[in-house]
């Protein structure tokens, strides 16, 4: 995206945000969005094509009264696995390019696993559930976010594993049903055969 905002006092900050946490367990965890560096990335074999060189997030305008908190919350957070940087951020509404802090995700980070088949990565969305709630929200909302963000910041990718977890769902369902259905049926028959012994 565009990393933005006017720059305030040398004591507040901007931090550039484009994910969230707490998706999932340690039995089951998560997956969730990470920056990585641009040369880390073209090592790895992707699933899906590149579609632009810009991340499109929300800068946070962090108050000099709240920056040792903020800061010190994020460090905790963030520093296992991630490293600070510095960025432009260049709002989608033309305003001044603003400076912002951004952690990027390392490769020595564990709960990093890289690229991932779409379709059994969608599936352990599904059923991955944390903290915060179901893995399926994390996606869904972010879906929405991204859409929502500017005529250009839908992600593909973000959008191909919310479709399969639609159809996972759909699924689902409909596998739900088919299993309620076969069970009534087991029991009518079952009863039916009570019933004719009993006569009998």
């Amino acid at each position: 995206m565009a990393l933005g905002g006017q720059a305030g006092s040398d004591a507040e900050f901007w931090l550039f945000g484009y994910g969230q946490d707490h998706r999932g367990t340690p039995e089951a965890p998560g997956r969730v969005v990470t920056l990585i560096e641009r040369a880390y990335w073209e090592t790895l074999e992707d699933h899906h094509p590149r579609e632009s060189d810009k991340v499109w997030g929300t800068a946070y305008r962090i108050e000099a009264s709240k920056v040792d908190e903020v800061r010190q919350y994020l460090d905790i957070r963030e520093i296992n696995g991630y490293t600070i940087r510095y960025t432009p951020f260049h709002p989608a509404d033309g305003s001044p390019t603003i400076r912002t802090l951004v952690y990027i995700g390392t490769p020595d980070n564990d709960q990093f696993v890289g690229p991932q088949d779409p379709q059994k990565l969608a599936e352990h969305i599904y059923k991955s559930v944390g903290p915060s709630g179901p893995n399926i929200d994390y996606l869904l909302s972010l879906e929405v976010a991204l859409d929502n963000l500017s005529a250009e910041s839908g992600d593909g990718h973000v959008k191909d594993l919310a479709e399969r977890i639609r159809k996972i769902e759909q699924d689902a369902h409909i596998d739900v049903r088919r299993a309620a259905d076969e069970a009534i049926d087991h029991e009518l028959k079952r009863i039916g055969i009570t019933d004719e012994q009993e006569e009998t």
